[in-house]
């Protein structure tokens, strides 16, 4: 089990560069300290995920500690990436936040269903996101205690 101060990688599978700066922006002022690594499209996330295509070595593309998964992406979306995820013994663990702009109720009973730890939905003013985030990094950083992820020397 990794310590409070240990750095834990964050995958933040996200399109769009206007919600992940706003996300950057947001975890900057929280004082986080943990490594983020953005995927803009679904496919390359499932590849980056299963150490498949580009992202083969496992050294160089490390399983995540946590995820925050958008739903509407390039390729796979979402919706595809959490199935399978959730499927795979070696990947259900790592928790997975879903922050999307859908509200939409059969978009969050599906995620739910296909094994989501949260679902969220992206605020649109600065303050919301800065407030969204704080709540994200308290729970998952300071009260949670995440799963040991299996990764590969």
């Amino acid at each position: 089990m990794k310590s409070k101060e240990a750095s834990y990688l964050i995958l933040v599978i996200e399109d769009s560069d206007f919600d992940f700066k706003s996300i950057m922006k947001s975890f900057n002022k929280c004082g986080f300290k943990n490594i983020v690594h953005r995927i803009t499209n679904g496919d390359n996330a499932l590849d980056y995920l299963f150490n498949r295509g580009e992202f083969v070595d496992p050294i160089a593309s490390p399983s995540p500690d946590l995820i925050f998964l958008d739903l509407n992406l390039p390729g796979s979306d979402g919706h595809e990436i959490l199935e399978e995820l959730k499927n795979d013994p070696k990947m259900r663990m790592i928790p997975v936040v879903i922050m999307t702009s859908s509200g939409n109720a059969q978009d969050i009973q599906n995620c739910y269903a296909r094994g989501a730890n949260s679902y969220v939905i992206k605020p649109t003013s600065s303050e919301g996101f800065l407030k969204a985030i704080q709540g994200l990094n308290d729970y998952w950083f300071k009260l949670s205690i995440l799963p040991t992820t299996m990764r590969t020397p």
